[in-house]
């Protein structure tokens, strides 16, 4: 496949029109912040969008009432609908414990099985790395999916000797990822112009009530975070952006 420069996104060529596409977020909402303008640009083009939520949120919300219990499926129902509003309807819960993350051999086997199920040619995930310009972007969960998922890239999810039951009993074969997007680091150099999805954007992002509905200003939060990426990614003023990391494996 031959990459080629997305319009209005600066920065290294990326695959333009991928066939496949795998979303890796530590928790329900993570890709409506960072990333679910970029997923519907891809699935208004026909790309196959598949999401996989390593938790289940529960350690989330805002209202201290509402029985504990009950999150988790609250969450996982509000991922499916916002899923559903940005062209995706595949999303995987792997319902690791939140904000008890880490990267170790179960979740690395977990995610090598999405990868080969799934068949990518793009992985977009957190990044490994701290970003120290933003507070909320250092939630030990978010460094703890991107370093699993790079882990189940490369080496796990190409190697036949790594995690052997995956081919030797699921028959699932080794895929090599080309290209990762990483989310929240310190160093983007890839740019998304997403100012005609935003309106979409944020009614996905609204769905996750109990994360957002005690927010006055949501639509203020992530226009000016939006509008921070646009003027770092050197679009024109008034544009909105998403920021990348892109990486050719």
């Amino acid at each position: 496949m031959t990459p080629a420069p997305l319009p209005h996104a600066p920065g290294p060529a990326v695959t333009a029109h991928p066939e496949r596409v795998l979303v890796v977020t530590a928790h329900p909402d993570d890709v409506e912040f960072c990333a679910a303008g970029a997923v519907m640009q891809w699935t208004d083009q026909g790309t196959e969008v598949v999401y996989c939520v390593l938790t289940d949120g529960d350690n989330g919300g805002f209202d201290k009432a509402l029985p504990r219990q009950t999150i988790s499926p609250l969450r996982r129902a509000e991922q499916r609908m916002a899923a559903k509003m940005c062209g995706v309807d595949d999303v995987r819960f792997l319902s690791y414990p939140d904000g008890r993350l880490e990267p170790c051999m179960d979740l690395r086997r977990d995610l090598a099985r999405v990868i080969r199920q799934t068949r990518p040619q793009i992985v977009v995930m957190p990044s490994p790395e701290i970003n120290w310009g933003r507070m909320p972007d250092l939630h030990p969960d978010h460094r703890a999916a991107g370093e699993a998922a790079l882990r189940a890239v490369y080496p796990d999810a190409r190697n036949p000797f790594a995690h052997p039951a995956l081919l030797r009993e699921e028959k699932l074969d080794i895929w090599e990822v080309p290209e990762l997007w990483l989310m929240t680091g310190p160093t983007p150099n890839h740019w998304v112009d997403v100012t005609e999805q935003f309106p979409r954007k944020l009614a996905a992002l609204s769905v996750h009530t109990s994360q957002t509905a005690h927010l006055d200003d949501l639509e203020a939060l992530l226009r000016d975070w939006q509008s921070e990426h646009a003027l770092d990614g050197g679009l024109p003023a008034g544009r909105l952006a998403e920021a990348f990391q892109v990486v050719r494996v």
